[in-house]
């Protein structure tokens, strides 16, 4: 097998017991994210309002200066009510990919062997380290928006 010093690709490899699991996929070509598929041995039940770490079954090498964003699957949020703990993967990472579930419906939610869990979207980040700046000096750098948060585009927070 060819040795990668530098990660300039993205590499994946599966876990010892995910052999039979599918690597992460697009489900169309223009889709952003992945979708990964939960590593267990047992149906794993999430009653409501519970979070639970399901492992992905996959390591994966980033390339320089990219991260991983794991989000949830838009289907399994508005039919079944499983929302995923937003995360990030640093590029320096190299264990498995848990993926953190949490039950927002009212019933009990069993997750199998296979299913499709989350979704992860390869994304560029930039390195920028903060400035500090004196608050006078900060004036220079106003916007037309400035300090206006919440509902200042005319949408109101409920």
């Amino acid at each position: 097998m060819t040795k990668h010093k530098t990660t300039h690709q993205f590499l994946i490899t599966r876990v010892e017991n995910a052999q039979d699991l599918p690597l992460p996929s697009r489900a169309t070509i223009s889709s952003a994210g992945m979708d990964l598929y939960a590593n267990i041995t047992e149906p794993t039940t999430i009653n409501p309002m519970e979070f639970k770490l399901i492992p992905a079954g996959i390591k994966v090498a980033i390339p320089k200066y990219h991260e991983i964003q794991v989000r949830p699957r838009s289907g399994l949020a508005v039919t079944h009510g499983i929302n995923v703990v937003l995360g990030t993967i640093d590029e320096d990472y190299r264990g498995e990919i848990g993926i953190i579930l949490i039950n927002h419906s009212t019933t009990p939610y069993t997750i199998t062997r296979g299913d499709r869990i989350a979704q992860m979207v390869l994304t560029p980040i930039s390195y920028q380290v903060p400035v500090e700046i004196d608050e006078e000096e900060f004036e220079l750098f106003t916007t037309d928006r400035g300090d206006n948060g919440f509902g200042s585009t005319g949408i109101e927070m409920q």
